[in-house]
């Protein structure tokens, strides 16, 4: 992954220790309050709460402990790789596209930032400016020609 897709994960994890940990901790304190708990809305809510952002830290601190940070300010070359962000003109439309190719933690298409793992990037892979790319997406099969490899 990047170093700003690590970043985000990083920053979601502290907040969730941090602040949503607490907040929750505080919900089930307030809803033991009440009384029985076998008839507790509110308890059992704050429990499912804290079941599933604990399974959310523990998912962040696996990611994270495994992640493999790529500076892409560092990589260079005129070929389709991770950390590229790669210009591109649809050969049926005209319309230009620009996507950086991340990996799968921080992608997100609305910014740009499409997963390596996705049928555009793995078609992009080694190939350089002036190829025609056909990718085959569940929208249907769609041609492209790179225009430009930028990194960084």
């Amino acid at each position: 992954m990047t170093g700003a897709g690590y970043a985000m994960l990083e920053k979601e994890l502290k907040q969730r220790m941090s602040e949503e940990r607490p907040r929750i901790i505080q919900a089930i304190a307030e809803a033991r309050a009440h009384g029985d708990l076998s008839e507790n809305a509110e308890y059992h809510a704050a429990k499912e709460q804290q079941s599933l952002n604990e399974g959310r830290i523990s998912e962040l601190e696996d990611k994270l402990g495994r992640a493999e940070v790529i500076d892409v300010s560092k990589l260079s070359g005129d070929t389709v790789k991770f950390g590229a962000t790669v210009t591109l003109i649809d050969e049926d439309t005209e319309e230009e596209k620009k996507y950086m190719i991340v990996g799968d933690v921080e992608a997100d298409v609305k910014l740009g930032r499409i997963s390596i793992s996705s049928p555009i990037a793995r078609a992009l892979i080694g190939k350089a400016v002036g190829d025609s790319v056909e990718v085959t997406a569940p929208g249907g099969a769609r041609a492209y020609e790179i225009i430009d490899v930028t990194f960084g």
